[in-house]
Formats: structure tokens, C-alpha cells, sequence
């Protein structure tokens, strides 16, 4: 099977080829660098970090570009609020953003650019539009007449620009042709952070930076920009417009990509409602790669309603899966005969062709991850039936593969102090009598529930021994 992605333009699967042979070039909105990172935010770096690397398992060399805003009203309320600088405001929080992303093992983008460093590029950008009729100045603001491009609004939500005018509340605006205007370039307000232009001093608009850094490090038409659903309108809709009516090219991107938001009791997760968890809140109470896993344990483009109880599914999960990649290690060092390869190998090159046709089918990482599930269950039907040490090691091999594509990881657990190390060696004492007396129900279970604590139990020649996770 030949991967395809929904493309939100469309509104459809589609075979995925990308412009250049080889090379995927991908722009994914980054954060309004304000506060501290909320799960919101989480979901969908570690979505586009999931897409990313099964690009990148494909063979691709993936050109991953994600911006900083930072320069917005939010930000200049916050520095006003802290008593502090934009600069200052925009710095830690970016620290503190990258901070979280290594902790969740989202890959770095291969560029971060941010918009205080590329006003000279919008401003010419600008300037192409105003000069193409299709932006105006008004008392030092630039606005981007959305009337000029009619032809091209509603890429992606499918409805026209009259459409969107029938029943959308907006704001009246006197200095705008149309209500749907936006603004380019903002004139420059009193305590507020401003660069000099053609016309007068002021700052760049929202829009006009994803245009602008987009085409700047990934050309006037690439393959992939990715965002939340809630930048479909206005955002990603304005960045077309800008982008398409400057460089003259169409489409600006070949495959939108969209993920589903995270609601707490059916509501999104956002700041500006107040019911929102950050990425710290969360890592104090489980390990960062729990909460990767309770991200991708849901299909990018379907919504995650958040709940606690939720999480601890997701840590019972994880633990599953972090309880199989040692057995898996166990089972290599300790391969039988191989009289039951053949089989062994048929069931597990069937796992790997439903975890692929998932991943191929637009990134289902529910219907993926089910499949490493299935081969857990696989592994321990086999675990004692003489699977030679080349099947165990194709199992491990296809299950790492299957972690580095999903990007999860099974950090060592700590050092067992000597009261932990007294009672694990007595629990092993008990299990041992156990099995001398033949009850091995007993024995196993103490084997199992040790597992299940991150304790893992290998029967050698010379007896028990014992090691964490």
C-alpha cells in the first residue's frame, strides 16, 4: 500500500507525491510564544512529529520548518503584565517551549525562524501586493483586500467569500473596503514595539509572517503545512491569499493537513476559556512519554477529550508496551529450537502489514498502535514455545522501528536502593519455592506483577536474576 494523506483543500484522501522526488517540504504553524505550553499545544507538535518521522521511515529527507510569533497583542499584554520587555517575554518563553518538546521527543525543525527577524522580508512582500492591487494603505495600515481575490477564497473551508459574509458577526471597521480585510501592517501604537516602513512606523499582521517564512525557506509552492484546526479560518484561508496573489502560483501548498483538537468535556482546550492543563501541569503527575503516547493513541485529525482517567489508561498502556520491549529483549538472549518460527513469523508478518497499511491510511496511529497490542499478545503465546532467537529478533527489531516511528521511549528506571534490592530477592526466594513445589500459577504471577513494577525477571541456568526495566 502507497501512503495517502487527507488534504483539507480537498477534502479527500489523496496519493501522497511530493513536488521534489525525495524531499518533503513542510511548514507547521509554531506557538504564539506568550505562556507556558498547554497540552493543546502538545497534540499538535507531536502529531506533525509522528507524520514527520514515518516521512522520514519512508525514505523522505523531510524540510521541517516551524515559526515563532513573536511579536502579537498577547505577547505585548504579558510584557506590560510582567513588567518586562517583548524581547524579554518572547525569550523565555521560547526557552521553556523547546524545553517541552525535548521532553516529549518531538524532533528540533530543521529551522525555528522567528518573525521579529524577517519584518524586512514581510514589508517586501507587502509591497508586492500593494503594487498588484491587492493591498491598500489607510493612515499608515495595510490591509489585504480580500475582494481583489475572490476567485481564491474558501480553499479550504469550501465556501465563498459572500458565503462567509452571510451571518458572520464582524466587527465594523470604517478605515476597511470590506469587512473581511485583514491587516498586513498594523500602525505603530504608543509603548508598543514598532519597525520602521514605507508606511510609517507599525508591525507586521498575524497572516503575513506564515507567509512570508513560509516561502522564504521552503519556495513559492512546497508540500505540507500542518496547524490545528482552528487556524483553518482565518489563518491558513489569509496565508493563500497573501501567498498565491504575490508569487502568482496555485496552490501555495499541495496537501493541507489538520489536527483534531484537545476538549475537556467536549469544549477545546484553549487559554482564552480557561480550561487548560500545561505541558508542566502534566509531567509532574505522569512521565512525558505517557502523555506522548495518550497524544498519538488517537488519530491526528480526530478530536481527544481529556480527562485524568484517560491519562492513567494511557500509563497502564504504556507500561504494556514498555513491559514488552524488555520480554522482547529477554526472548533475543534467549531464543528455543525453532520449531515454531514458521508459524511465529506468519502471524508477525501480518502485524506489520496492518501496522503499515494503518500508518499508509492517512497516519492512523489508533489502528497502528493496535497492531503492537496484538504483537504483545503474540509474543506472549510464544514465549515458551521455542522461537528461535532470529524470530525474537525480527519481533524486536519490528517493534523498535515501530517505537522510533511513533517516537516513544522506555527510559531506565532508578537505582534500587538495598531495602528495595532485600525484599526483591525475597520475593524471588518465594517464587523459587514455589516452583519447586509445582505452584507455578503462584510463580507467575509473582513474575507478572514484579513486571508490572518495572522489576523484570529472567530464569538462567544458575537461577533468577533480576534487573529494572
Amino acid at each position: 500500500m502507497t501512503l495517502k494523506v487527507y488534504n483539507t483543500r480537498t477534502g479527500k484522501k489523496e496519493l501522497f507525491e511530493p513536488l521534489k522526488e525525495g524531499l518533503v517540504r513542510m511548514y507547521v504553524c509554531g506557538p504564539t510564544v506568550y505562556d507556558m505550553a498547554h497540552v493543546g499545544h502538545a497534540r499538535s507538535y507531536v502529531a506533525f512529529d509522528v507524520i514527520r518521522r514515518y516521512l522520514e521511515h519512508l525514505g523522505y529527507r523531510v524540510l521541517y520548518i516551524q515559526n515563532f510569533t513573536d511579536v502579537d497583542d498577547k505577547i505585548i499584554a504579558r510584557a506590560k503584565e510582567l513588567g518586562s520587555t517583548t524581547e524579554e517575554v518572547a525569550e523565555r518563553y521560547i526557552r521553556e517551549f523547546l524545553k517541552d518538546m525535548r521532553s516529549l521527543r518531538v524532533k528540533p525543525a530543521t529551522i525555528y525562524p522567528r518573525a521579529t527577524d524577517h519584518i524586512a522580508d514581510m514589508i517586501r512582500v507587502i509591497e508586492g501586493l500593494i503594487e498588484k492591487g491587492h493591498a491598500y494603505v489607510v493612515d499608515g495600515n495595510v490591509y489585504f483586500d480580500v475582494e481583489s481575490a475572490r476567485d481564491k477564497f474558501g480553499q479550504l473551508t469550501h465556501q465563498s467569500l459572500d458565503e462567509m459574509m452571510d451571518g458572520a458577526r464582524v466587527e465594523i471597521d470604517p478605515r476597511k473596503k470590506n469587512p473581511k480585510d485583514f491587516a498586513l501592517w498594523k500602525a505603530a501604537k504608543e509603548g508598543e514595539p514598532s519597525w520602521d516602513s514605507p508606511w510609517g512606523p507599525g508591525r507586521p499582521g498575524w497572516h503575513i509572517e506564515c507567509s512570508t517564512m513560509s516561502t522564504k525557506y521552503l519556495g513559492e509552492q512546497f508540500d505540507i503545512h500542518g496547524g490545528g484546526r482552528d487556524l483553518i479560518f482565518p489563518h491558513h484561508e489569509a496565508e493563500i491569499l497573501q501567498s498565491e496573489c504575490y508569487t502568482g502560483k496555485s496552490p501555495m501548498v499541495k496537501y493541507w493537513l489538520h489536527n483534531g483538537f484537545v476538549t475537556i468535556n467536549k469544549e477545546k482546550m484553549s487559554k482564552s476559556l480557561g480550561n487548560y492543563f500545561t505541558i508542566r501541569e502534566i509531567l509532574k503527575k505522569y512521565p512525558p512519554m505517557v502523555l506522548r503516547f495518550f497524544l498519538i493513541y488517537t488519530h491526528y485529525r480526530s478530536p481527544i477529550d481529556f480527562s485524568w482517567d484517560q491519562l492513567q489508561e494511557a500509563s497502564s498502556a504504556y507500561g504494556r508496551l514498555k513491559n514488552l520491549s524488555s520480554t522482547l529483549k529477554i526472548a533475543v538472549n534467549n531464543g528455543g529450537d525453532g520449531s515454531v518460527d514458521q508459524e511465529f513469523l506468519k502471524e508477525l508478518s501480518n502485524i506489520e502489514s496492518e501496522f503499515y497499511a494503518a500508518m499508509d491510511d492517512d497516519f492512523n496511529t489508533r489502528v497502528a498502535m493496535a497492531q503492537i497490542f496484538v504483537l504483545d499478545s503474540l509474543v506472549k503465546r510464544y514465549m515458551e514455545r521455542g522461537v528461535s532467537k532470529r524470530g525474537w529478533k525480527r519481533a524486536r527489531a519490528f517493534f523498535n522501528t515501530a517505537m522510533r516511528i511513533f517516537g516513544l521511549s522506555f527510559p531506565k528506571g532508578r537505582a534500587s536502593t538495598g531495602r528495595e534490592r532485600e525484599l526483591i530477592e525475597l520475593l524471588l526466594q518465594i517464587r523459587e519455592e514455589m516452583r519447586r513445589e509445582r505452584r507455578y500459577e503462584v510463580a507467575d504471577r509473582i513474575r507478572d506483577r514484579l513486571r508490572e513494577l518495572g522489576i523484570v525477571v529472567e530464569d538462567t541456568k544458575e537461577g533468577p536474576v533480576w534487573r529494572l526495566a
